[in-house]
């Protein structure tokens, strides 16, 4: 009788239990400290990852399978996608939500909202976690996350199936890990983190790795696309100037030569991009 009430016992009392034999090793074993931990495990040490997307199916499957054993949730913020983005993204367990798009930043916060977790992630369709910065989120996830403190790693672009090096493209820091009710994304074209109170960065070792433009054809795409939402010069002779200064900047102060044949193509489209705009 006694085994099976207490088989019967809530999962509640096991846990605790559980909590307490731990606390009572800590005396005897320090390794143990590390146990308690993950029974004590609060809200902070526990994240969610937003993803926002429209017809993502080439990138997602791997986004996502980057964050596997790293996040608690994955949530995808869908804007009505015509292909396969989301049977991809509930196939391999993430939670999808479908929302009208309403602007980078803003749909990003509908999926900040949405998320169970107060520690977010925020990662684009296109990126993925390398291993030594998984490593990085999950030693930082032991030890717990911080409302006052934000989380930034290094981002290491693709560009035309090549890693981009230098023409001020590395190592392109971005903060990515932040607590919701201290932090939210504003701006329309280049969207940025604003905080509700001073935080204080940490830096994550790793790179998150970025597949940013598959082609030239692609690069030019996108920046008609940027173009559209970003303010225009007054006079094409600012945007020649401009062209220029952004040439020798990415080129030869950044480096941009030893990128080889795509790193002067980089700087050149970019440069091209200020009289396009």
């Amino acid at each position: 009788m006694k085994r099976e009430k207490y088989l019967d016992s809530s999962a509640s009392r096991i846990i605790r239990s559980k909590k307490l034999f731990y606390l009572k090793s800590i005396f005897k074993n320090p390794d143990c400290i590390f146990v308690v931990r993950i029974f004590f495990m609060n809200d902070n040490s526990k994240i969610s990852a937003v993803i926002i997307t429209f017809n993502e199916q080439e990138h997602i499957g791997a986004c996502i399978r980057s964050l596997q054993g790293v996040v608690d949730e994955v949530l995808v913020v869908d804007s009505h996608s015509t292909d396969g983005t989301v049977s991809i993204s509930e196939a391999l367990g993430a939670k999808v939500i479908s929302v009208k798009w309403q602007g980078y930043a803003e749909t990003k916060n509908v999926g900040n909202q949405n998320a169970i977790n107060n520690i977010i992630l925020s990662i684009d369709a296109d990126e993925e976690l390398s291993e030594e910065l998984c490593a990085s989120i999950l030693a930082q996830k032991a030890l717990g996350f911080r409302i006052e403190y934000v989380y930034k790693f290094n981002r290491l672009n693709n560009y035309c199936g090549q890693w981009i090096k230098y023409a001020g493209w590395y190592p392109d820091t971005k903060v990515r890990i932040f607590h919701k009710l201290n932090a939210k994304w504003e701006g329309e074209v280049h969207e940025e983190l604003v905080y509700t109170n001073t935080v204080t960065q940490k830096h994550l070792t790793g790179d998150l790795l970025h597949y940013s433009i598959k082609d030239k054809e692609d690069h030019i795409a996108r920046i008609h696309k940027y173009n559209k939402l970003a303010r225009k010069y007054p006079n094409r002779m600012i945007g020649y100037l401009s062209a220029i200064s952004t040439f020798v900047k990415l080129y030869i102060i950044k480096l941009g030569f030893l990128d080889g044949k795509l790193g002067y193509q980089l700087c050149l489209i970019s440069a091209k991009a200020k009289v396009w705009r």
